[in-house]
């Protein structure tokens, strides 16, 4: 690569500042301004003759100045946020300038005007906030209520969010039963939200996450020097933490032996112990628990206390598989392709009848979970306008269930297409190359068809 003539550097240099995007400011030792391009004069309003060497802090409050610090630690930083005025929000990567001696010769600061993207995020923080005032104050439970979030019209999914309701406005128990993947995490929230206690804290506790020897700590908390590696002014547990809110216990069958216990003594006296200390601390948290296990069978084998089975399960509220809401399958799905289509920045496709009644056909082994993963995988793989179910088949997973879908469409097809020969044998009288016509297929794969479908005609 040839050398850049020493003479045109200056030009090279002009250019590529002014060529920039965001503001390039170069300041000198004396703090003094070496450089100022156009896009600084438009951020900033300070024009290049008006403000060329002369010192940066006659236009800027000295503690605004990222310069002047970069300067004093001879330090780069990246995309920092910053607010040089009141009126004004950047984005500053800048760096000190040494010459080949290492010598500090300078500083350079890049400033990315972010200040409409503040103005617009305090707006819809603004907007969010009279958002809720609005569902408060109208209780538009259907719409953006406590269950707005469970997505269905069926009449289970209907019935399971009415005793939802029903009991979240009472302090009861209630033990969430449902397979893996069908939204209990989102009903106990729910519960929560329609609660008494909806302004206190939901503090939800994976039982089947948690270490075995973690257990203790994550629901009592510890006391400061209770342990090596404990937090110098101790922990609350979560149990503490819910205190006038609604603690959640989800896997409540993960719940080691000795833990039921120690929570059944929390449940019956409302009160807990860090772990190294003497006082006992009053909770009044709100208990909903959640479980795919068979509690019942787990007592049997001694897996699990019937006393504190008794304890949780006050009220029982059973949520549906997706078989058995099955209706409720398309809602979902278009749900799921909108909420990943603005994700992803894409098109909404148009799924065609053929691709949802596979969505429709398929087991859903891991319910919504799995319906969620599916179609977010189909948005990022599939970039047609209209999905077709041949497009979709590979997208599913590689089940028995699977080829049985696959199985039931190629019978309906087959079913479809026999009917639709016999109907044309019929309006053409029996004439094979006028049927053969019609149908948009030659004479040769008519007679095939007809050998296939064992149609006499």
């Amino acid at each position: 690569m040839k050398n850049i003539p020493h003479e045109h550097s200056r030009y090279y240099l002009n250019t590529l500042i002014e060529t920039s995007s965001d503001a390039i400011i170069i300041i000198n030792t004396s703090e003094e301004v070496e450089y100022w391009n156009s896009q600084a004069e438009q951020i900033y309003g300070i024009t290049l003759s008006a403000i060329k060497m002369k010192k940066i802090s006659t236009f800027f409050k000295k503690e605004d100045l990222k310069l002047l610090e970069i300067l004093e630690t001879k330090k780069p930083v990246f995309n920092v946020y910053h607010q040089p005025r009141p009126d004004k929000h950047v984005l500053i990567s800048s760096s000190p300038i040494f010459d080949n001696k290492g010598n500090l010769i300078g500083a350079i600061s890049i400033d990315q005007d972010i200040t409409n993207i503040v103005k617009l995020n305090e707006k819809l923080s603004l907007t969010t906030t009279e958002l809720q005032k609005v569902k408060q104050q109208y209780n538009l439970q259907e719409l953006v209520g406590p269950f707005s979030e469970i997505k269905g019209q069926s009449g289970a999914i209907r019935a399971a969010k009415e005793l939802a309701l029903k009991v979240a406005k009472t302090d009861a128990t209630v033990l969430i039963r449902g397979e893996s993947g069908v939204g209990k995490e989102l009903f106990a929230q729910g519960i929560h939200e329609a609660s008494l206690r909806n302004d206190q804290p939901f503090v939800p506790i994976n039982c089947g996450a948690i270490p075995e020897a973690l257990f203790e700590s994550e629901f009592f908390g510890y006391e400061k020097g209770s342990f090596t590696g404990a937090h110098k002014d101790g922990k609350a547990g979560k149990v503490e933490m819910a205190n006038g809110g609604t603690l959640f216990l989800d896997e409540i069958g993960m719940l080691p032996l000795d833990m039921q216990v120690k929570l059944l003594r929390v449940l019956q006296e409302k009160e807990v112990s860090r772990i190294g200390g003497n006082t006992s601390i009053k909770v009044n948290s709100r208990i909903v628990a959640a479980t795919n296990s068979n509690l019942e069978d787990m007592i049997k084998q001694g897996l699990f206390r019937e006393d504190l089975y008794y304890r949780l399960n006050v009220v029982t509220l059973k949520i549906p598989s997706l078989q058995e809401r099955n209706e409720d399958i398309p809602i979902l799905v278009n749900h799921f392709v909108q909420e990943y289509c603005t994700k992803y920045q894409k098109e909404m496709p148009t799924i065609l009848p053929s691709a949802m009644e596979l969505f429709t056909n398929y087991g859903w082994p891991g319910n919504i979970r799995e319906l969620r993963n599916v179609v977010e995988r189909m948005i990022i793989i599939i970039d047609h306008s209209t999905i077709h179910a041949d497009d979709i088949m590979n997208i599913f997973p590689n089940s028995d269930n699977n080829r049985t879908v696959k199985k039931g469409l190629a019978e309906e097809k087959a079913q479809l297409e026999s009917a639709r020969i016999k109907e044309v044998l019929i309006e053409t009288y029996g004439n094979k190359s006028a049927a053969a016509k019609k149908l948009g297929i030659s004479r040769v794969s008519l007679y095939s068809k007809l050998k296939q479908y064992n149609i006499d005609f």
